[in-house]
């Protein structure tokens, strides 16, 4: 956005409307000029809650239980006055939102002449105190979009002495692995704790995928496990080989006796139960983990733009206000051994950055030796910022997209040596030549609805619901969060379904 030294000042035209019975506002902020969705709006509903428009311009309120008491809530947006709305005067279904322009050289008055560089020097010495470090009960809710595609997938069969590891086996696998595949995960939380130790207790949570890729695949490890069964000696070992390099794998539990393998495979499936009953919790608490560590004033951050200035050039090209606030807008490009570009927006006063918008600008990890292809090459992350109790600075919104490349161009054996059977050790060899290509992207967005601080006693008491687990949807259900603040799904979500055939299974894990 191009300001020359001017803020747009907006004012609302009066329209939210219920698109659904009772206390539920849905609504779409729309710049009235150009009929551009505004994504990432503050919804405010009091000092300390608030929702976010998504990428699309959308958010949905649920006003019952404490939140009935409101009567107003308080929009705002980068550049735009904060308006506020009576929720008694809520009519259309769209906020549509007009930029009326004035000189921002009036207006803002500074007593600070500071170079870019000295404005960056504030930022990094003011961080202890301009951000929250201490504990906190934060409500949030989490989302995750992952997105799986294969490029290429290219099988030559060259040779196998096992009859039923056949060509027609090999295409037959080639031809149930998903092209695409989406996966969603939902899960609405309260996080306790700090930037070293947390807690994780979640109050309802979904999954989103289709069922049948991993059924399909389920199916082919089946029949794969009978074939070597069947065919593969007791005390044999298969040793792997892809061009210069081998590994050598046991096998003898895969020929174990029936009664043996039913044994410890009732074993295995008690453990996993057990298991399982944590695993959801522990990988979405360790997503959180992940992401809240990777914010840019923490140390030994791969988007180190700010810890190690020193990569970067920065340049001051523009002011404007978030809320009341009044900021500067600072361009980073790399300036040697930099991975990042992107835009901050230091508030004048305090100096501490309350918007960042920032993406790679080459590849973070790049990898290509003897056929074997990998490539990390996308981070792109915006984090947003508002200032709660103490004055410091507690995270409101973060949207990030990660995505990297594998690929494998090369031949495969696989050979069966026994050591105990008399002649020579080789039994049996599969061989083939793979060319594969595959990209992964996740997407993460965490919105913040609340944040309260927390006494050490208060976070000993607080409790994990290990047991927890999510609804498995095969289909996009608008009614599952009803009642509840979310971020509003955007529109591939939402038109995300799957095969009737396993519709029967919503609500089933």
């Amino acid at each position: 956005m191009n300001h020359n030294q001017v803020i747009l000042v907006l004012f609302l035209c009066l329209s939210i409307s219920t698109m659904v019975t009772g206390q539920t506002i849905t609504s779409k902020v729309v710049d009235k000029k150009t009929n551009k969705p505004i994504p990432y709006a503050t919804i405010q509903l009091s000092e300390e809650q608030g929702v976010i428009t998504n990428e699309e311009g959308r958010f949905s309120l649920n006003l019952n239980g404490d939140l009935a008491k409101i009567d107003s809530i308080y929009i705002s947006s980068m550049g735009y006055e904060k308006v506020g709305v009576s929720v008694k005067n809520v009519t259309d279904s769209i906020i549509y939102i007009q930029p009326k322009a004035i000189e921002l050289k009036g207006v803002f008055i500074s007593n600070k002449n500071l170079t870019v560089d000295e404005i960056i020097d504030n930022v990094k010495e003011r961080v202890a105190q301009n951000y929250n470090f201490g504990l906190s009960k934060r409500r949030l809710f989490f989302r995750e979009s992952e997105f799986n595609t294969v490029k290429k997938f290219d099988v030559k069969f060259k040779k196998s002495t096992i009859k039923e590891l056949n060509k027609k086996l090999i295409d037959s696998v080639t031809g149930v692995l998903p092209k695409k595949a989406e996966y969603y995960t939902e899960i609405l939380c309260d996080l306790y704790g700090d930037f070293d130790k947390r807690k994780l207790h979640i109050i309802k949570a979904a999954e989103l995928y289709d069922k049948n890729n991993r059924v399909s695949m389920e199916a082919v490890a089946e029949r794969m496990e009978a074939i070597f069964k069947k065919n593969v000696k007791p005390n044999s070992y298969l040793k792997i080989k892809s061009g210069l390099f081998g590994t050598k794998v046991q096998v003898d539990s895969l020929i174990e006796s029936r009664e043996e393998a039913s044994i410890v495979k009732d074993e295995i499936d008690n453990q996993k139960k057990k298991d399982d009953k944590s695993e959801f919790l522990k990988h979405r608490k360790s997503g959180l983990e992940s992401l809240m560590s990777s914010l840019f004033f923490n140390k030994d951050v791969m988007s180190n733009f700010l810890n190690k200035s020193g990569r970067y050039n920065f340049e001051l090209i523009d002011y404007t206000y978030i809320d009341d606030n009044s900021v500067y807008i600072i361009n980073f490009s790399p300036k040697w051994r930099g991975d990042f570009k992107g835009t901050l927006y230091v508030n004048t006063e305090d100096f501490a950055i309350i918007r960042a918008d920032y993406e790679n600008v080459k590849n973070l990890k790049s990898f290509k030796l003897l056929g074997v292809m990998f490539r990390d090459n996308l981070y792109r992350n915006k984090v947003i910022f508002s200032k709660g109790q103490n004055n410091t600075y507690d995270l409101k919104y973060l949207e990030m997209r990660r995505g990297n490349l594998f690929g494998f161009d090369r031949s495969l054996k696989v050979i069966e040596k026994n050591k105990f059977v008399k002649g020579r050790r080789k039994q049996n060899e599969l061989s083939l030549a793979l060319d594969v290509i595959m990209t992964n992207t996740s997407k993460f967005e965490i919105v913040v609805f609340d944040s309260k601080q927390l006494s050490e006693a208060d976070y000993k008491a607080s409790t994990e619901n290990k047991g927890i687990k999510p609804q498995y949807l095969s289909r996009y259900n608008p009614e599952f969060w009803k009642g509840y603040n979310i971020i509003e799904p955007n529109s591939a979500i939402k038109q995300f379904t799957v095969a009737p055939d396993t519709d029967t299974e919503a609500g089933q894990k």
